[in-house]
């Protein structure tokens, strides 16, 4: 076998270099509508560089599962039936309510469809269409809605939804489009206007991400215009961009920042915009579903991630990422990373095969030896853990999304559909893969004395996170060689833009205020609506406004009360004022040196935006905070310490 996969790497480096092999993908093909877009050049772009340290890599990987006698499990990936994977997307998405037996309540998700783009529309209602059709074919029994049906009760909903209490940065601007013509697609719109911001404000050339308007909107603005053809040269040479995230007044969402229920909204809307984005830019988008295999329940390596945490999580509670992994990097790290050829060069295969059953054997109960442990074995033990998950770190429904950015026509585009998987990976993955770029990072901040540059990282890398063996089909295994160069080149995205990617989207935390409002109004109506007692309603409403006099007589127009229940000044009036920052407000707080606060830091305590138009949000101490008092005025502020 390793001779085999020799010969085929050797074919395929000679094919390269004389330019005979082409990517997974067909290139050639022109995106829907003759849209003509410059390509990103993610081929090119590699091409030119030295693919050596992959085709190494690589050979290295087959030669360590060739001295493997043990049987791998492959994992097997279900053939979807017809309609199979637009049922799956619309349950991911939370929409699962547009069809089958729960269909006639498609009432709940009016509010939900109300806050989605045109482009984010066009995606639902392209994957309801398949639902419908398929199950129209397997003539089910219960009512089956039409399309066109859920989304005109959507449409009819408008101007009943919105009303001047909404923030104006949140308030949809339907009644006015609907005034204007009468097509589905301007009905759709979010609060941001996103669809009547002028071509202009987004210059292809600029190297800022914008997060105010839909990834989506951004692609088919660019696509229905001649801005374009101005975007050539993009990714011409092989230096990445220097993209960076312009300021957000109302501070920078990161992953982490949100209450758990405010994430799960946030995973619907990024699972949307991501297949809109992929549409618009004639990608296809399918996740793919493994078949559930058995797996071991116990040991280090090839145990699932989640496995893994919990027994970890048993001598360490709170832990969020694999102790075998963190010790791994530890290791590694102890000696120096100025090593020549760290993670490039192999440790010795008998000597990791030995090590890594060491291992399974000692390292919970303490007794393992790391003296005995080199450096290059400690790397080659820590891409041989990535390797052996019986599940991808980027997880069998996504691995070929992430596969398949490099077909998206601009590497803006690839950094944003980026952004969006990340957002969709579950918790240990995500936090994993974080704790792994972070690590990479590291390597080659010392890249002048072990020559390990961000592209020799990423060659040597992807071969780990892309060719996963579970898979166990040769027609895959051999895509995957031909698309080295692809998969390479997202891996240097994710290491290169690693800071971003944890970001969300601002019009997604927009989305999701706007969810959360019109959900508080849908409340009210239905409590309004039910029979309740006048005299316990007038009861709560006298109760309420004696609970909130003293408050609000003591805070004048242009002041919040800030609450710090842990420290010694337990609240404050804080004047608002244009340069005020939510880190001025911790640092006001932490001045006061009395009780515990003297023992508390400033990186220790935050301050938290909660209620109103979201559930709660850990503030950045940038946060201008007349901006965001504006955009939530109904927010009550807290400083605390941040869940670990």
């Amino acid at each position: 076998m390793v001779t085999v996969v020799t010969k085929l790497v050797h074919y395929l480096h000679l094919s390269r270099r004389s330019g005979q092999y082409t990517m997974n993908h067909d290139h050639s093909k022109k995106t829907p509508d003759g849209a003509s877009f410059d390509r990103s050049g993610s081929q090119d772009s590699l091409d030119e560089l030295s693919m050596d340290d992959y085709w190494k890599e690589l050979e290295n990987i087959h030669e360590t599962r060739g001295n493997n006698h043990e049987e791998q499990v492959a994992l097997v990936v279900k053939e979807p039936d017809e309609g199979e994977l637009e049922e799956e997307w619309l349950k991911e998405a939370g929409l699962s309510n547009l069809f089958g037996e729960s269909s006639g309540d498609s009432l709940e998700s009016v509010v939900f469809l109300s806050t989605l783009t045109r482009t984010q529309k066009a995606a639902v209602e392209k994957r309801v269409e398949t639902v419908t059709q398929t199950m129209r074919k397997r003539n089910k029994q219960h009512q089956i809605p039409d399309v066109r049906d859920i989304f005109r009760l959507q449409n009819d909903s408008k101007g009943k939804v919105c009303d001047g209490s909404e923030p104006s940065t949140v308030r949809t601007s339907e009644n006015k489009n609907e005034t204007q013509d009468g097509t589905t697609g301007s009905k759709f719109s979010l609060g941001t206007d996103e669809q009547k911001r002028p071509l202009e404000d987004m210059q292809c050339s600029d190297t800022d991400i914008n997060l105010e308007i839909s990834f989506a909107e951004q692609a088919a603005n660019l696509k229905d215009t001649s801005v374009g053809k101005m975007c050539k040269g993009e990714g011409g040479d092989t230096l990445l961009p220097n993209f960076r995230l312009p300021k957000d007044k109302t501070g920078t969402t990161k992953i982490g920042d949100l209450a758990p229920q405010d994430m799960k909204k946030v995973y619907s809307l990024a699972l949307i915009e991501l297949t809109a984005l992929y549409d618009v830019c004639g990608t296809e988008f399918k996740q793919q579903k493994a078949v559930k295999i058995k797996t071991k329940d116990s040991g280090l390596f090839g145990v699932p991630l989640s496995v893994l945490l919990e027994q970890d999580q048993k001598k360490v509670p709170g832990t969020k990422i694999p102790l075998i992994f963190q010790k791994l990097i530890a290791q590694i790290e102890e000696a120096t990373l100025e090593t020549e050829g760290l993670l490039r060069i192999p440790g010795v295969a008998t000597r990791v095969k030995s090590l890594c059953q060491e291992l399974e054997a000692k390292f919970y109960e303490g007794t393992f030896n790391w003296e005995n442990v080199k450096q290059h074995d400690a790397a080659s033990l820590l891409k041989l853990f990535i390797r052996e998950l019986p599940q991808p770190l980027l997880t069998v429904e996504y691995l070929k999304a992430f596969q398949d950015v490099q077909s998206l026509p601009t590497r803006k585009q690839q950094l944003q559909a980026l952004n969006l998987l990340v957002l969709l990976l579950p918790e240990a993955n995500r936090d994993t893969l974080k704790v792994l770029l972070e690590f990479l990072q590291r390597v080659i901040d010392h890249r002048d004395k072990n020559k390990m540059t961000l592209k020799n990282v990423a060659m040597v890398m992807a071969p780990n996170l892309f060719t996963f063996h579970g898979f166990g089909s040769k027609t895959i295994e051999q895509k995957e060689f031909v698309m080295a160069a692809g998969t390479a080149n997202v891996m240097r995205f994710m290491i290169q833009y690693q800071k971003l990617l944890w970001t969300i989207p601002k019009f997604i935390i927009n989305q999701v205020r706007k969810q959360n409002t019109e959900s508080q109004k849908k409340e009210k109506k239905d409590k309004a609506m039910k029979k309740l007692l006048k005299k316990m309603a007038y009861d709560r409403e006298k109760h309420e406004k004696q609970e909130k006099t003293p408050n609000d007589a003591d805070v004048p127009q242009g002041v919040i009360r800030v609450q710090a229940p842990h420290l010694s000044k337990v609240s404050m009036a804080i004047q608002l004022t244009e340069e005020l920052k939510a880190g001025d407000i911790v640092a006001r707080f932490l001045s006061q040196k009395s009780g515990n606060v003297q023992t508390l830091k400033k990186e220790e305590v935050f301050l938290y935006e909660i209620g109103g138009n979201i559930g709660e949000r850990c503030l950045d101490d940038d946060t201008y905070m007349k901006d965001l008092y504006q955009l939530n005025p109904n927010a009550e502020w807290v400083i605390k310490s941040k869940q670990s």
